[in-house]
C-alpha cells in the first residue's frame, strides 16, 4: 500500500513508497484512510527534532476513513463505519497529565499518511455527520489540544475575554471557534493581514498584529485586559502576554515555537496573581467531550488546501513556512 514515510536519505526526508501490510492483532482495527492532515509534529519529525525517530515509519497523526477490518475481540459492527481516529494513545488514568507510556500516532508507530492504518480499536470514534472526510481529518490532534487548553486548563466561561495568539494555525483556529461557541468574547493576533481579516470575519471582537511594537497597548485599550490567553509561541513574547492579562487571569501554552524566555517579569506574575500553565493533547475524556462539542455546535474546521500524496513535500513546506490558514489535508 502507498504511504509517506520518513527517510533521512532524501533531501525532503520524505518518501512516498509501498509498505507491507501486516496482520491485525487482537483489539486492533484497520482503517482505509480517506483523508489525512498535517501537524507541526510531522514537520518536527522531518527536521529530526522528535524523539525515537526511525526511517521507514509512516508519518501522520490525523486521519478519517472507513473501518475495513477488525481483530479478535473487537465488535464486528465497526466494519464499514465512517470514523475519526484519536491519535492520543495510552494517555493513562490521570486526567491531570499523560502517563509514561503515552504516545502519539505517527511516530514511533505507523501513522495516517497511508492508504490504510492499523490502530487500537478504542481509538475509533464515529465521524460527525456534518463533517466531510477532509474536515474530519483536520480535527483530532489540533482539536483535542485546543479543547483541553481552553476548557480543562483555561476553564473558559461565557463572557470571558479570550486572546488566541498565532491565529491561522490548526490549534489556534479550533481554540478560536471553540471559545466563540462557549460564549466568550474572542480576540486574535497574527503577523499576517489575511489571517487577521479571517478572524474578524469569523467573529473576533478585535485583532492585533503582534509585529507592531504597540500591539499590547492596543490590546489593553480594546479589551481592558484578557481573562485567558491561549498561546503556542512563548519565548520572549511571554512578557507581552503577562502585560495584557487581567489580574487573576490565565496564560495557557501548548507549544514553544520561539523557545524559552530569556527574561521573565516575575513580579507581575505574583503581584497580579497570574496562572501560567502548560498543556498538551488530551485524555480520552477530553477527546470524547471535544467530539460532542463539535457535533452539538456544528463546528467545521477551516481547511487551507488539499494536496495529493505526490505533493507531500509541497504540503510540508507550506506548513513549515507558516503560509497556511487552517489545516493542510493530504489524500491519495
Amino acid at each position: 500500500m502507498k504511504a509517506i514515510t520518513l527517510n533521512s536519505n532524501y533531501s525532503s526526508k520524505l518518501l512516498l513508497t509501498d509498505v507491507l501490510e501486516r496482520a491485525l492483532e487482537p483489539g486492533e482495527a484497520k482503517v482505509a484512510i480517506q483523508a489525512a492532515a498535517l501537524n507541526h509534529r510531522d514537520e518536527w519529525c522531518r527536521k529530526g527534532l522528535y524523539p525515537n525517530l526511525k526511517d521507514g515509519v509512516v508519518l501522520g497523526s490525523d486521519g478519517s476513513g472507513i473501518v475495513e477490518e477488525v481483530g479478535d475481540g473487537v465488535d464486528l459492527n465497526w466494519v464499514g463505519k465512517e470514523v475519526i481516529i484519536n491519535p492520543a494513545i495510552n494517555w493513562g488514568e490521570d486526567q491531570k497529565a499523560q502517563g509514561k507510556k503515552f504516545e502519539i500516532l505517527g511516530m514511533p508507530r505507523n501513522g495516517t499518511l497511508s492508504e490504510k492504518v492499523i490502530v487500537p480499536a478504542d481509538r475509533l470514534k464515529i465521524k460527525p455527520e456534518h463533517l466531510s472526510f477532509e474536515e474530519a481529518a483536520a480535527l483530532p490532534l489540533a482539536g483535542l489540544t485546543a479543547f483541553r487548553a481552553l476548557f480543562y486548563q483555561g476553564q473558559v466561561k461565557p463572557e470571558d475575554k479570550v486572546l488566541i495568539t498565532g491565529f491561522g494555525g490548526g490549534v489556534a483556529q479550533f481554540a478560536f471557534q471553540f471559545a466563540l461557541k462557549a460564549g466568550a468574547e474572542v480576540y486574535a493576533s497574527s503577523s499576517k493581514t489575511e489571517k487577521l481579516k479571517k478572524a474578524t470575519e469569523l467573529g473576533a471582537k478585535a485583532v492585533f498584529n503582534y509585529t507592531e511594537e504597540d500591539w499590547t497597548e492596543k490590546a489593553i485599550q480594546k479589551s481592558n485586559g484578557f481573562d485567558l490567553v491561549i498561546d503556542s509561541a512563548v519565548g520572549n513574547t511571554l512578557n507581552n502576554l503577562i502585560d495584557v492579562v487581567k489580574p487573576g487571569g490565565k496564560i495557557v501554552f501548548y507549544g514553544a515555537t520561539r523557545g524559552n524566555p530569556t527574561d521573565l517579569t516575575a513580579r507581575k506574575v505574583f503581584w497580579n496573581q497570574l496562572k501560567i500553565m502548560g498543556t498538551t493533547m488530551g485524555s480520552d475524556q477530553d477527546f470524547e467531550h471535544m467530539i460532542q462539542f463539535v457535533q452539538e455546535n456544528k463546528i467545521s474546521p477551516i481547511i487551507d488546501q488539499v494536496f495529493t500524496f505526490d505533493e507531500a513535500e509541497i504540503a510540508f513546506d507550506r506548513m513549515k513556512e507558516g503560509k497556511q490558514l487552517g489545516k493542510i489535508i493530504l489524500k491519495l
